[in-house]
């Protein structure tokens, strides 16, 4: 075995499923998405107070959902809790196992078990390709409006970000194919981090846009770092495509990252599994580890993973229908009550992208108005780069009776403007 350690409109909504749930065993399974959890004082950096927020904020900012994860995730978990030792660990086949039949049967990616590297997490894996692949002061090229630790570790790790920014026209997002080739061209960029599905602007990006931009970085020599996190998250119509499985040339260029933390909310388990056909690339970034002194992952996150991936996907296909539902009910509360704030029609993610250009705001005092006017906690569109001035994005994973109250709050906010 090989070691993957651094080494080696209804408002309420309750869906009952009539097969035999993987998490509950051999039993019916209730999945009741419409409770409300506190979550306050429970260590959440989503629910943390900040100096003058105003009481009342409601936080529908960063990527994690306000529900419980999968209960054959918890019962994993509870079993490991009660065994009473927790020592370095190190996952085996069943790991690997639960991974293949996951990547396999929603993606028809077949990954090898050679290939797979485990991190704390995908803003880790990032930062360790950016340390392994590229020297300082080399170019590294995002597509911006984009998930702002991608620019920010380009830059804490000196090296120089270039943005080939996304085309916007008609509430609809694409890629620059020739502004992408020439400003790899023009800055000799060593190193791409692809976000597909793209966050914030909810963008599955097609086989047909990803093999053109896989070409260009073939042309040019580029490694490509593609953050995968959001691939369970995809709407009918679309569908998530594996940049690494359109083709062994393409494969041989990637860093696939992967984590089952959006999908079943385990990010405070910090575990990500990162796969590297190429064995020079995968070799590069295992010593990179080392010089980091990277140790192996907590028994924990391993226990979650393969819990989540083999029992967690009827809890994750009824999830995906609630926030379905959240998103028809934000489109059509924006429609009937908030016409100029337009919704960004999310293909992927459970962050949708507001098109707030019409309140006619720069974006501090967009930010301020909605943090202290609509006492909401979001995340401001200036903070994902070139493009996002004029946006908000927020996160629908939440009952749909508090994200009726937060639009509620932007509704009586917008009206005394």
């Amino acid at each position: 075995m090989v070691s993957h350690v651094g080494a080696a409109f209804p408002h309420s909504f309750f869906l009952v499923f009539s097969k035999a749930a993987p998490c509950e065993g051999k039993v019916k399974m209730n999945y009741n998405f419409d409770r409300v959890i506190d979550r306050r004082n429970t260590d959440s950096v989503k629910y943390m107070v900040v100096p003058g927020m105003q009481p009342g904020t409601l936080p529908l900012w960063v990527a994690d959902m306000d529900f419980p994860a999968p209960e054959c995730v918890t019962r994993a978990l509870v079993e490991k809790s009660r065994h009473g030792i927790f020592g370095y660990s190190r996952s085996g086949e069943d790991y690997f196992q639960a991974l293949y039949h996951w990547y396999d049967r929603r993606f028809g990616w077949k990954v090898k078990e050679e290939w797979l590297i485990q991190t704390p997490g995908v803003v880790n894996a990032v930062n360790i390709a950016l340390q392994a692949f590229t020297r300082e002061g080399d170019h590294v090229i995002i597509q911006e409006p984009v998930y702002y630790p991608f620019a920010g570790s380009i830059r804490q790790s000196g090296r120089q970000v270039v943005v080939s920014q996304l085309s916007y026209d008609d509430g609809h997002y694409t890629m620059d194919f020739q502004d992408f080739e020439k400003k790899i061209l023009d800055n000799q960029v060593k190193l791409y981090i692809l976000c597909n599905p793209h966050n914030p602007i909810g963008r599955v990006w097609t086989k047909e846009e990803l093999t053109q931009v896989g070409e260009i970085c073939l042309r040019h020599g580029v490694t490509v770092v593609s953050d995968e996190i959001h691939q369970d998250f995809v709407y009918p119509g679309h569908r998530h495509q594996v940049f690494a499985d359109i083709s062994p040339a393409l494969a041989e260029i990637s860093v696939t990252c992967t984590a089952p933390s959006k999908t079943f909310n385990l990010a405070g388990l910090q575990i990500s599994n990162i796969f590297i056909p190429n064995e020079r690339l995968r070799t590069q970034y295992m010593e990179e580890m080392r010089r980091r002194g990277y140790t192996p992952p907590g028994i924990m996150g391993i226990v979650a993973c393969r819990a989540a991936y083999t029992g967690g996907e009827d809890w994750l296909e009824a999830l995906k229908v609630y926030l379905k539902g959240n998103i028809d009910f934000v489109r059509g509360y924006l429609a009937s009550r908030l016409p100029m704030i337009r919704l960004v029609e999310p293909e992927g993610t459970y962050l949708i992208w507001l098109d707030c250009a019409s309140l006619g705001m720069p974006g501090e005092d967009l930010d301020k108005f909605i943090l202290k006017k609509a006492r909401l906690w979001l995340d401001g569109g200036t903070m994902f780069g070139a493009g996002g001035d004029g946006f908000q994005r927020i996160n629908i994973a939440c009952p749909r009776s508090v994200l009726e109250k937060a639009l509620d709050q932007l509704y009586e906010a917008v009206q005394g403007l």
